[in-house]
């Protein structure tokens, strides 16, 4: 039992005591830690009577509401293991994973189905669906041949008391990643490394306490958003906000004054466009706020300066992945410096190498790789992708960096997204941030575009702001703004304006698109 996540992120807390305070808080209910612990052992014993046996996989397709956490702790308690999908994905993207990862039972969001039922229906594991349904709402399922109510499926007077006896090294959910190009990979992630998140960023750099109200505009099925609204604040016994809809800038300014969290969790695309929103002010709504924090994609300079002025709270820029399930490299509180992604976060270490896999020098851009104990244990059935990432216990991140002489980390882009102009390497995102500090621009993407002899330059594409059209006298003024704030061989020899960038579903541009465009 000690190696079972659930034990120590649930049971704890009532044993401590501590079973009224508030856990979850979604749109509906309010789940209390003994709550969660009572919902997840009916849970586990249902899973079960189902037949789902010990390390079998259960799907969660399921937005933010109390019935993630029941599920997903039920999962655990039982010794199954849970697979959170992103509810964003295309049908045919679920269908894949559903096939990939061979699921015995799905845990589906009733608004949701749909679009789902014909890849459930098709799915040749899956024997039953269990589906979430608001308390307060009559609605009509679709054809799918052996399905349950949540509440049904979990009312039956059975509990599984303890969760089972597991290693701390013992595979306990998988994330698929969402690669920009590419099928996703199954990433396994052991107990062990959900304490580990724990007890590295959300102890040393986020500070996480009990009398916290968390509210993370990144869902519970991506890695971001399981440690910001989950893990890190059942590590405390604190509260979490839950928002099973869009995050709009007028939804989060809402929930902001309703519920006064002290921490939120962002992405720099939000928090560009809650800078743009008229009703953002001091606290962005909350006066408690004291953290924000930011991932996904590098936050920048321009963002995190401007948002310190408005909102009155710094922004931890910082820089996590599925494989290594949360933050690793960060700003710290009383420690920004904004356009850097920070330091190593206590617990983790980093190197930068060359195409060799020599060690960079500070001031030269390499590939940045990570080592602690949060690392996933491989792939599902990739194991050439697995050798590719995981080295040993340093992994891989595909990102290129440079390391600045105070120690700091500055982000340069993609590795594949690198390319040179002049003999000199351009980061796409130094051009991009450039672009977008210029008032006019609300997002950019830059990829490398061959000119009439053959030579590589960067190419921009940009979102403007409401009311700005892309004019000769425009293209000329923000190509004269990059050439003054990141060199004048960097400059975009074209830009084009679009109505969105292509993204994945997580949020990041896609600019392989981009260069089939292009």
């Amino acid at each position: 039992m000690e190696g079972n996540a659930a034990a120590w992120f649930v049971d704890r807390h009532v044993c401590e005591g501590l079973g009224g305070r508030t856990a979850f808080i979604d749109p509906w209910r309010r789940l209390t830690y003994e709550q969660l612990r009572e919902g997840s052992a009916r849970f586990a014993a249902a899973l079960q009577a189902a037949g789902v046996a010990r390390e079998q996989r259960i799907a969660l397709i399921l937005l933010d509401s109390v019935e993630f956490p029941i599920a997903f702790w039920g999962a655990l308690r039982a010794g199954v293991v849970p697979v959170p999908i992103n509810t964003l994905l295309p049908a045919e993207q679920v269908g894949y994973i559903l096939a990939d990862s061979r699921v015995a039972l799905a845990v589906v969001s009733e608004p949701l189905l749909p679009a789902l039922a014909p890849v459930l229906a098709r799915s040749a594991s899956l024997r039953l669906t269990v589906i979430v349904t608001p308390e307060s709402e009559t609605v009509e399922i679709p054809a799918i041949a052996r399905h349950v109510l949540f509440g049904a499926f979990t009312g039956g007077p059975a509990r599984l008391e303890a969760p089972v006896a597991a290693s701390a090294d013992e595979v306990a959910f998988w994330l698929y990643s969402s690669g920009s190009t590419g099928a996703p990979k199954g990433v396994k992630h052991v107990h062990g490394s959900l304490r580990a998140t724990a007890h590295t960023y959300a102890r040393e750099v986020l500070q996480i306490a009990p009398d916290d109200v968390v509210y993370s505009v990144a869902k519970l099925f991506f890695a971001y958003g399981l440690g910001n609204t989950m893990t890190f604040p059942m590590s405390v016994g604190a509260c979490a906000v839950l928002w099973p809809h869009r995050p709009t800038p007028d939804a989060i300014l809402e929930l902001m004054r309703a519920h006064r969290p002290t921490i939120f969790c962002g992405v720099p695309t939000i928090y560009a466009a809650l800078l743009a929103h008229p009703g953002t002010g001091p606290g962005a709504g909350s006066e408690r706020l004291r953290r924000c924090i930011s991932a996904g994609e590098a936050q920048p300079e321009h963002i995190g300066q401007q948002w310190a002025r408005v909102v009155g709270v710094d922004i931890l820029d910082g820089l996590g992945s599925t494989e290594m399930l949360h933050i690793f490299l960060s700003n710290r509180p009383g420690e920004v410096k904004y356009g850097t992604s920070g330091r190593a976060v206590p617990g983790y270490e980093l190197k930068i190498v060359d195409a060799d896999g020599r060690a960079a020098p500070d001031g030269e851009i390499g590939e940045l790789l990570v080592r602690g104990p949060s690392a996933a244990e491989g792939y599902w059935n990739q194991r050439a992708k697995s050798r590719g990432t995981f080295a040993g216990e340093w992994t891989h991140t595909g990102d290129k960096y440079v390391r600045e002489p105070d120690g700091t980390y500055r982000y340069c882009g993609r590795a594949d997204d690198m390319f040179k102009v002049s003999g000199n390497w351009v980061s796409p995102f130094e051009v991009e941030a450039a672009l977008v500090s210029h008032e006019a621009v609300l997002e950019a993407a830059v990829v490398g575009h061959q000119d009439q002899d053959e030579l590589v330059k960067p190419r921009a594409f940009v979102v403007l702001k409401e009311g700005r059209e892309l004019s000769p006298e425009l293209i000329e003024g923000l190509q004269q703004h990059v050439k003054a704030r990141v060199g004048f061989w960097k400059y975009p020899r074209w830009i084009i304006a679009v109505a969105e960038l292509p993204k994945t579903a997580t949020g990041k541009i896609q600019r392989f698109k981009l260069r089939e465009m292009a």
